[in-house]
C-alpha cells in the first residue's frame, strides 16, 4: 500500500532538504518500509491555483487589522483541484487534512506516536497538510475542510512548512520499519516522561573526562539501573518541570 502526503505550500523548495537528507527523507521518499506499505509525499504550490493575473493567494483582511489573509477560495482550489483531481480521490472523507495552528493540541512524544500509529498508518486515508503563511487563513476554509490542528508550542513561526517538516519528523520514525531498531525509539527522551540518560562513545578518556566504570563492566542489571539513575538525574537539573511530573506520577502510582 502506498501511503501519500500531500503538502499545499507557497514555498515548496523549504521541504527539499527533508526529503532528501537522513532517516525521515529516505522513509518520506518511499525507502525505508516494513514492507506493507511505502509514503509518497507530493508538494503542491498554492499558487499555482490562483485565478487572478498576478497569481495572488491573499488579501486585506475585513475589519482592518495588519497583514493579509490566505484566500479561502485559493486553498479550495488547491484542494479540489491539486489534491483531489490529481490524486483521482471521489470523496474528501478519503482524505484527512492537518493545519498547524496554536489552537491545536501540542505536539508531544506522545501525540507523535499517535499520528504515526493511526494517522500516517491508516489505510483509509491518505493526509493533506495546509502551510499558513502571512496573518492567516480565511476561517471559512478552515471550517470547511480542516479536520485537525497541531501546534508546535506557544510561540509564532513566519509559516507553517517547518511546523510540517516538524510534524513529519517526529511522526514518521515511529511508523514500523522506519528506525532499524525499534528499540531506538522506545528508549528516547519523553518515552517514559524523562529526557535520554548520557551516552559515551570512544575515546575512554577525552580531556579528562573519564567515560562511567558501570558503562564498561558489562553488568546489564548495574547498567540499566544507573541508566534511569541518569535519567533521573539530567531530568531534574535540565527539565525541572518534568521532573516534578515525574516525581507526582510515581506518588500516584
Amino acid at each position: 500500500m502506498k501511503k501519500h502526503i500531500w503538502i499545499l505550500t507557497l514555498f515548496p523548495e523549504f521541504f527539499e532538504p527533508l526529503l532528501k537528507c537522513g532517516i525521515a527523507g529516505q522513509a518520506l521518499r518511499g525507502e525505508r518500509t516494513d514492507g506493507n506499505f511505502s509514503f509518497e509525499v507530493h508538494l503542491i504550490n498554492i499558487r499555482d491555483y490562483s485565478k487572478t493575473k498576478y497569481k495572488s493567494v491573499d488579501d486585506t483582511p475585513y475589519g482592518g487589522g495588519p497583514g493579509m489573509v490566505m484566500k479561502a477560495d485559493v486553498l479550495k482550489d488547491t484542494l479540489l483541484e491539486g489534491v483531489m483531481k490529481a490524486g483521482n480521490y471521489t470523496e474528501l472523507s478519503q482524505l484527512h487534512v492537518i493545519f498547524p495552528s496554536p489552537r491545536g493540541a501540542v505536539l508531544t512524544n506522545e501525540l507523535a506516536r499517535k499520528l504515526a500509529t493511526t494517522t500516517l498508518s491508516s489505510p483509509d486515508k491518505d493526509i493533506v497538510f495546509i502551510c499558513g503563511r502571512y496573518e492567516g487563513v480565511d476561517e471559512r476554509f478552515l471550517e470547511k475542510y480542516v479536520q485537525e490542528y497541531i501546534s508546535l508550542g506557544d510561540f509564532v513561526l513566519t509559516g507553517g512548512e517547518l511546523a510540517v517538516m516538524t510534524i513529519l519528523d517526529a511522526s514518521v520514525r515511529f511508523v514500523p520499519g522506519i528506525l532499524g531498531n525499534k528499540l531506538s525509539s522506545e528508549a528516547d527522551s519523553f518515552e517514559d516522561g524523562l529526557i535520554e540518560f548520557p551516552q559515551y562513545t570512544k575515546p575512554r578518556e577525552f580531556e579528562g573526562l573519564n567515560v562511567p566504570d558501570v558503562l564498561l563492566e558489562g553488568h546489564h542489571k548495574k547498567i540499566v539501573e544507573w541508566q534511569l539513575e541518569e535519567k533521573i538525574r539530567m531530568t531534574k537539573k535540565y527539565r525541572p518541570d518534568l521532573h516534578e511530573k515525574y516525581q507526582k506520577k510515581k506518588i500516584i502510582f
